[in-house]
């Protein structure tokens, strides 16, 4: 069974990244695609162009709706496709804070159907070798988790430079690295936090944001995530009996390429693989089969929660 996709926006995460998913996935099929400019829709090569969202959203050969609109459109379109009896992955962050999140989670349980985050590393089975190998007790109880995912921007009139429309280096990059808390601690449920530290650009968003905190009171955290910062990605995992660090690889963002994972004092490779073919596989699996992995909605309101309390420090 081949499950009929339908995106609201055509940029660059649409253009470069899902579209190609759909198209490679084995049981899927880019069947629309609604955006401000029908000229950039049809580069996607879907079966039909729509002009407008809620005419695609009327459609009802289509049963899974991609969004990957700005960060504050987020919650009036996931709910508008919910209800228009749409399951829906969305663009990370899912919304601008955890009331929204919550907001589109009570919609979903309402309309009975699933709403997915688009946080796509999720799906890569580097990311879930880490998660099966601490939950193993490979490296003992886990200590600490330093990470940092740092770029010079070169962003102009985009809406990630304005704080109204979910602009900042927190909730583009830093959600990726709250994620990794979740997944790691069983929900990250009682964090502490011991410091934040932020620069913040002329539009008033921030540029970078640093943050040491303390989850269940034994594992200590840090992040970094910056648009000004050209450093590397770093993910390093420190345990009571042995260390899980990335190596090959970025630590959150490698695509279609080979990657390496150093557990203790030794190496594992993982073939090239697109993280987001995976997402859009299992998505689609789970809409067709309800057989397929998708990230639990409960992980998308925790890392909101997580970085609601960042913002507010």
């Amino acid at each position: 069974m081949s499950v009929k996709w339908g995106f609201l926006g055509a940029g660059w995460i649409a253009n470069r990244a899902m579209a190609p998913a759909v198209h490679a996935a084995n049981n899927a099929q880019l069947f629309g695609v609604a955006s401000r400019d029908t000229s950039r829709s049809a580069k996607l090569e879907p079966q039909k162009v729509f002009d407008s969202y809620q005419h695609l959203l009327d459609d009802p050969q289509i049963e899974v709706v991609y969004i990957s609109l700005a960060n504050h459109q987020h919650l009036e379109w996931v709910t508008r496709s919910l209800e228009a009896g749409k399951h829906v992955l969305c663009e990370k962050p899912l919304g601008l804070n955890a009331l929204e999140v919550q907001k589109m989670i009570d919609c979903a349980q309402r309309c009975n159907r699933l709403l997915v985050e688009a946080v796509w590393t999720r799906w890569h089975p580097r990311f879930r070798r880490i998660v099966e190998l601490v939950e193993s007790g490979a490296i003992g109880e886990i200590k600490s988790i330093e990470s940092q995912w740092g770029f010079k921007s070169e962003m102009t009139e985009n809406y990630r430079l304005d704080p109204l429309l979910g602009g900042g280096a927190l909730l583009d990059i830093g959600c990726y690295q709250a994620n990794m808390w979740v997944a790691l601690t069983q929900g990250a449920n009682d964090l502490k936090i011991n410091s934040v530290d932020r620069k913040i650009g002329p539009t008033k968003i921030d540029l970078t944001t640093e943050v040491k905190a303390m989850i269940n009171n034994k594992t200590s955290v840090q992040l970094m995530s910056s648009f000004e910062k050209d450093v590397p990605q770093i993910l390093k995992i420190e345990g009571s009996s042995g260390i899980i660090a990335t190596e090959n690889g970025e630590a959150f963002s490698t695509w279609r390429e080979p990657s390496s994972l150093r557990v203790n004092d030794r190496v594992e490779d993982f073939a090239e693989v697109d993280a987001f073919v995976e997402m859009a596989q299992q998505l689609s699996e789970k809409v067709a089969t309800n057989s397929g992995w998708v990230m639990p909605l409960i992980d998308s309101l925790r890392v909101a929660q997580i970085l609601d309390q960042i913002i507010a420090t």
